[in-house]
């Protein structure tokens, strides 16, 4: 018997696998978009139903798409001709998932789909299959060949409708319009709600702010931002709106360019004009990605009329364990 090289066969089903989720490129067409459109605009859930692994990628697409805005449920095939088909009404859609299209408790449920009116997006790797024909969009989801050696286990078929299922649910919470803090809501539990359970207004920092007029001269402000150590002055106009910051890494462009000549500079020579700024009432969460995202330590918090009214730092946010 030749030694096993398992190196190879992992890469091998690795290959395999990959490739599966090109082909699902190759073979995208018109049936993607309609069946974004079917969800999108659907009054009720999205149902989802498959048999055996397919039940089991169907049930984390039906989650996937319940946490970024589509509700959605799992519905086992078998137990639905057992009364938990009464879950479907005639406002949702019903993605029904078979590899071979041929699942016999998938095709009992069929008629009590048909029955109700409620459109059907079939996901299957046979196009000639029942379900293919049963269905009011059909995404093709064949693979070449599966990663098990035999033929017979569920892989690269598994992988491509699991991918398919994303592509999705990404697509839908991006037609949706659903934002950062819409997920940090459907999120309140373990890492991911600690961003949820803090607002900008509760880590902020309230009294003492380094605030200067745009007439402070340059020198000046070095000084006020050592003294606060916070690595930044806010800029504020004559009404007292703000109009720019001056950061640590500001100060040091400003003395490679300017040199020695740096006495008669004044804030509003050297800020940057129109910063990245948080309100109280944001997410924690959303002020540490805008620091994250633009490479910014500390972000001046404003009032609904351009007044600054506080600084939140990404060390306090940390410290608060906002992820």
């Amino acid at each position: 018997m030749p030694v096993l090289d398992i190196n190879k066969l992992a890469c091998d089903v690795f290959d395999i696998e990959a490739n599966a989720i090109l082909r699902l490129k190759d073979n995208l067409s018109h049936s993607f978009d309609d069946a974004i459109d079917l969800l999108y605009y659907s009054k009720g859930k999205v149902i989802i139903t498959g048999m055996g692994k397919s039940g089991l990628i169907g049930k984390k697409i039906a989650a996937t798409l319940t946490s970024t805005g589509t509700p959605s449920y799992f519905l086992h095939p078998a137990e639905s001709t057992h009364g938990d088909s009464g879950i479907i009404t005639r406002d949702d859609v019903v993605i029904a998932i078979s590899n071979s299209g041929e699942t016999q408790e998938l095709l009992n449920l069929l008629p009590l789909i048909k029955r109700f009116g409620v459109p059907i997006i079939s996901m299957t790797g046979n196009l000639n299959s029942t379900l293919a024909k049963a269905g009011n969009v059909v995404l093709d989801i064949s693979v070449e060949k599966e990663a098990c050696p035999l033929g017979k286990a569920p892989t690269a078929s598994t992988t491509a409708t699991l991918a398919m299922g994303d592509a999705l649910a990404v697509c839908l919470l991006k037609k949706r319009g659903f934002t950062e803090e819409d997920f940090l809501i459907y999120h309140p539990g373990g890492a991911l709600g600690k961003g949820i359970k803090f607002h900008v207004q509760d880590l902020m920092l309230k009294e003492n702010l380094p605030i200067a007029p745009e007439n402070m001269l340059f020198t000046d402000l070095i000084k006020l931002i050592s003294d606060h150590k916070l690595g930044m002055a806010i800029i504020t106009d004559e009404s007292g709106k703000l109009s720019g910051i001056l950061t640590d890494g500001d100060i040091r462009r400003v003395v490679v360019k300017y040199s020695s000549k740096i006495e008669d500079l004044t804030a509003k020579d050297v800020m940057t004009k129109n910063p990245k700024t948080v309100e109280e009432t944001d997410f924690a969460a959303s002020a540490l990605h805008l620091m994250e995202k633009y490479s910014i330590t500390a972000l001046a918090v404003v009032d609904n009329t351009n007044t600054p009214i506080g600084v939140v730092h990404i060390h306090d946010l940390l410290k608060a364990g906002v992820v």
